[in-house]
């Protein structure tokens, strides 16, 4: 803001200080741009269209500040533009070596996205630009190399919006119109772009869209991303295991238990890669899916260690109530029951699913002990909980109010009693 070759104005670097002044202090009183006025310009007459010129002025200048942020950040858009400079001042003795410094800065990302080919594209277009102020038409320059940069690039970039489009039509109804999508396809299929890893990966995470009956697709993407998983940036790799996330989550729901195992295995691999944490916190819906599956496979998982770790990645607000539930599932399972009404009789949760699978595992868990007397306050507590939240879907409404309705019908059987079972199943 100081130097000269940005702003020659001290006005606005005045104007500046006392805006950010004023945002340090976290001042609740409102800025009043005659006040701003008296402090830049004291003892003149306040101009308002002076006093405009020099907010736009200053908000311009900010924006240049931060594009050119990102620009310094950015060691490869730095060689590109220079080699383009290079070219339109013809400084023939830079050729050479702006070209070999843009070429090492691209082969040194650290990953392969779609941009990765797009910076080679452009470091081939410019060094065209230089072939083309050296060499006669009659030689071969690079274009070759230009457009297979562009076309990877493009295949690349085209997928990975395609496949945020199909990402998004399960869960809501727009209507998207993609072109060329049958063409990339066969194109893939025919040359293969096997060490191109966006093709190779979102190519996969399309075919597990269009084609989902086909389960190859998604395990030759699993293999892919083993081969290639830490090749994309945190933003696109959260973003590619959801995808296989999502295909298990349909092949659960056909009622495929190997699917239940690619869940889990899943999630391990989000949990090593710390993709599954936002800002250093696990989201207690994924810690309680986690265990859920865990559970069903028959993991082993040690409570302490759950209990602990856990602790410490759950955000805080949700913490112990998140710990507790999850550890009277644990208990659960082997019938550790006085440790499951201990860990849940007294919790209400913030979260709906959370508080509605509480109190369903405690339901269970008084029918199991032949607690009548609780069991049967619970029930009325759970139909007066439910009467008052009605922001979730009637099937679940009615599925939990017959899971009460049949409990209550079980209650007063007699043990042993086949007939009276096989009737109320006839009536479920």
């Amino acid at each position: 803001m100081g130097s000269p070759y940005f702003n020659r104005n001290e006005a606005l670097i005045f104007l500046f200080d006392l805006l950010i002044s004023h945002i340090n202090e976290k001042s609740q009183a409102d800025l009043e741009k005659i006040d701003l006025w008296n402090k830049i310009y004291a003892g003149e007459s306040y101009d308002d269209v002076l006093f405009r010129k020099n907010c736009s002025d200053l908000l311009k200048l900010v924006e240049d500040f931060l594009a050119h942020q990102v620009y310094e950040e950015n060691p490869i858009h730095q060689a590109t533009y220079l080699i383009e400079a290079v070219a339109k001042k013809k400084l023939e003795k830079l050729y050479n070596s702006t070209m070999k410094t843009a070429r090492r800065l691209t082969e040194q990302q650290l990953y392969r996205t779609a941009n990765y080919y797009l910076s080679q594209y452009q470091v081939e277009k410019n060094y065209f630009e230089l072939l083309g102020l050296e060499h006669d038409r009659t030689s071969k320059k690079n274009e070759e190399a230009v457009l297979n940069n562009l076309d990877r690039f493009f295949i690349a970039e085209k997928l990975r919006f395609a496949c945020s489009v199909m990402s998004q039509k399960i869960l809501v109804s727009h209507e998207y119109t993609l072109l060329f999508m049958e063409e990339i396809v066969a194109q893939i299929q025919k040359f293969g772009f096997e060490d191109v890893p966006p093709i190779a990966v979102y190519h996969l995470i399309y075919l597990t869209y269009i084609d989902a009956e086909n389960t190859d697709h998604y395990f030759k993407l699993m293999e892919k991303l083993e081969k290639y998983g830490d090749l994309f940036p945190r933003n696109e790799a959260e973003f590619i295991y959801q995808a296989a996330l999502n295909y298990c989550v349909m092949k659960l729901n056909q009622g495929s238990r190997q699917f239940l195992e690619e869940y889990f295995n899943v999630f391990v691999i989000l949990l090593e890669k710390e993709l599954i944490f936002t800002d250093g916190e696990l989201s207690p819906w994924h810690f309680r899916n986690i265990v859920v599956i865990a559970l069903r496979l028959g993991k082993q998982i040690g409570l302490n260690n759950l209990s602990i770790n856990t602790r410490l990645t759950l955000p805080l607000a949700m913490r112990e109530n998140a710990v507790s539930f999850n550890l009277a599932q644990l208990f659960f399972l082997p019938k550790k029951f006085d440790k499951v009404i201990e860990l849940l009789k007294n919790v209400e949760y913030e979260d709906f699913t959370y508080n509605l699978n509480s109190k369903t595992m405690l339901l269970s868990t008084y029918y199991e002990m032949d607690e009548i007397e609780p069991l049967y306050s619970l029930m009325d507590s759970f139909r007066t909980y439910l009467n008052r939240h009605k922001d979730f879907s009637a099937a679940k409404e009615f599925t939990t109010l017959n899971l009460i309705k049949f409990t209550k019908h079980l209650t007063k059987i007699i043990p042993g009693d086949k007939k009276a079972i096989e009737k109320l199943k006839k009536r479920s």
